[in-house]
């Protein structure tokens, strides 16, 4: 991204601040795996939205006075021979500049006494941080920190929401991350054409994810874009499955929950196959409910459609396309196949931190996951595509992956990829 998507996205942010403010961000800190060994260093998304900076202890502040001019600074990490010979080498003041579009550049050593001096002022009345927890018993962050050390030293401070400014821009993609995650897309499309090829009976999962790691590692040093999900037969019926030490056996499906990024943007794609390479009669009427269900979905996605009724109408009329076909009873029964919705937005996180909407606006990019598990009969899988919103309709912007039974075939038919 250009410095000025993140001017841009900062400026609007800053818009919506009341006067007389500040509002500190924080990339974030590392988090101890082992004795001598973090965990790989994962920036917080907000922060990297409004920054483009990909750093650990960075620390974004700005203020806003009462004729709403701001004044911004960001806080990097010092240059330190000894570490960067071990870590690498780290960003410099002009890089961050250019990158960032943030002319004031000083390192984190400062930040503290910056901040005690604007806060004691006496002309601000508020402070925006991003204190979002996932879950109540998620990990205390730099944000949270300092709100409780606000609370006690700078009491008359009151504290308000940055995140739901962010997750409100969120939700609408800029025409930059369309097109970056266009790239995704391709990138991603690689890595499931390149297990589809490999796919043979005997095969374990872990070479599955190893072909699938390899086709991404050829565009970049990203990687997949979260932890890849990749299951044969009964551990289809694992919703989220990490263990990768099953094999396939002739007939069983291939389950995969994939996706890739590019520019910090990403995808979330599904696809499922028999590893063999042949639908059976079972497999092909389960596969051609989820994809006719799909199919109907992407007809009908506009702007203006309510958001919750993407879940409601899928589980409708799959519900409707299985009764047809005898396999169930009652619609009202499908929870006992459909499991899980499938609506999340995807954009700079694969679970896009947005605010919900109501209704659907052009430039919205979100999942349409049709998952279907049949346990009696041993076939799970899930197809799962791209929506972005258009103007009048919508587009599946992962429909360059094999999704039809005849495509999927075909491409397992031709050629192959060497099982690493």
């Amino acid at each position: 991204m250009k410095k000025e998507f993140h001017q841009g996205n900062r400026a609007r942010v800053y818009e919506a601040m009341k006067s007389h403010s500040l509002l500190v961000m924080f990339s974030g800190t590392e988090v101890r795996k082992t004795n001598d060994e973090q965990y790989p260093f994962y920036t917080d998304r907000n922060f990297l939205y409004l920054t483009g900076l990909d750093s650990k202890e960075f620390v974004l502040l700005a203020c806003k006075d009462s004729e709403g001019q701001v004044k911004e600074k960001v806080y990097i990490l010092p240059p330190d021979l000894m570490k960067e010979r071990w870590m690498g080498e780290r960003i410099k003041p002009e890089q961050a500049a250019e990158l960032s579009g943030i002319e004031d550049v000083a390192f984190v050593e400062e930040f503290g006494a910056d901040f005690h001096r604007l806060a004691s002022l006496g002309n601000y009345e508020y402070l925006y941080l991003d204190t979002y927890r996932a879950e109540p018993g998620d990990r205390e962050t730099p944000a949270h920190k300092l709100c409780r050390r606000a609370a006690v030293d700078y009491p008359f401070l009151r504290i308000e929401n940055a995140n739901a400014i962010v997750r409100r821009l969120r939700t609408i993609k800029q025409p930059c991350e369309i097109a970056a995650i266009r790239e995704a897309e391709k990138i991603t499309r690689d890595g499931i054409v390149a297990m589809m090829k490999a796919s043979k009976p005997g095969m374990y999962e872990y070479q599955y994810k190893a072909v699938f790691d390899y086709a991404l590692g050829q565009h970049g040093p990203q990687g997949p874009a979260f932890p890849s999900i990749i299951s044969a037969g009964r551990n289809n019926f694992y919703i989220h499955y990490y263990a990768y030490k099953g094999q396939a056996q002739d007939g069983d499906m291939i389950l995969n929950d994939v996706g890739a990024w590019y520019d910090n943007l990403m995808t979330d794609v599904s696809r499922g196959w028999p590893c063999n390479g042949t639908y059976s009669e079972r497999q092909k009427l389960l596969y051609e409910c989820a994809l006719n269900t799909s199919n109907h979905m992407f007809d009908i996605i506009k702007p203006g459609m309510d958001m919750e009724e993407v879940d409601r109408e899928s589980h409708r009329y799959n519900a409707e396309l299985m009764k047809d076909a005898g396999i169930l009873q009652d619609v009202k029964d499908i929870g006992t196949y459909m499991w899980h919705g499938g609506s999340h937005h995807v954009g700079y996180d694969v679970h896009d931190v947005v605010e919900r909407p109501k209704v659907l606006a052009p430039g919205m990019v979100f999942c349409v996951d049709i998952g279907i598990y049949h346990e009696e009969w041993g076939i799970g899988f899930r197809l799962e595509d791209n929506c972005l919103v258009t103007e009048r309709g919508c587009e599946n912007l992962s429909a360059i992956t094999p999704r039809t039974i005849e495509d999927i075939e075909d491409t397992m038919q031709k050629g192959s990829v060497a099982v690493l």
